[in-house]
């Protein structure tokens, strides 16, 4: 049990708290096959990338458990998770993540409403007369 690896990866409201263990390459996220939980074949593609960067896909388990955010949100947050872990695991995999952009977090988030406004940007009909 010491083997496993704990990570945090964030993307807008979704936080992920991602577990690398040694294994055969089993992927669940919030206890579901990534296949299931994830309904997109780009969006899982996102998720196991930094697997693929690194070439560890079939070398560890990924067990993420995921709340908040949509389901790209919580893709990105997944994504980030396992790329912090595969680097806390070993770090010469910080080089070819980092050129990859996989160790940045995305600062994008939503941007918050204004008083006296209908929405963050958009304004009530104005009327000169």
């Amino acid at each position: 049990m010491s083997n496993d690896v704990n990570a945090v990866g964030r993307r807008k409201e979704s936080v992920a708290r991602v577990r690398l263990v040694p294994g055969t390459g089993q992927r669940t996220v919030n206890g579901k096959p990534i296949d299931d939980y994830f309904p997109r074949k780009t969006t899982i593609d996102q998720v196991v990338h930094p697997l693929e960067v690194t070439s560890t896909s079939d070398r560890y388990d990924v067990h993420a458990s995921v709340r908040g955010g949509g389901i790209i949100g919580q893709a990105g947050a997944v994504r980030l998770g396992i790329a912090r872990a595969l680097v806390s695991i070993d770090e010469s995999y910080r080089k070819p993540l980092k050129q990859a952009g996989l160790l940045t977090r995305d600062p994008r988030t939503k941007e918050r409403k204004k008083y006296g406004q209908k929405k963050a940007r958009k304004r009530f009909q104005f009327s000169k007369r």
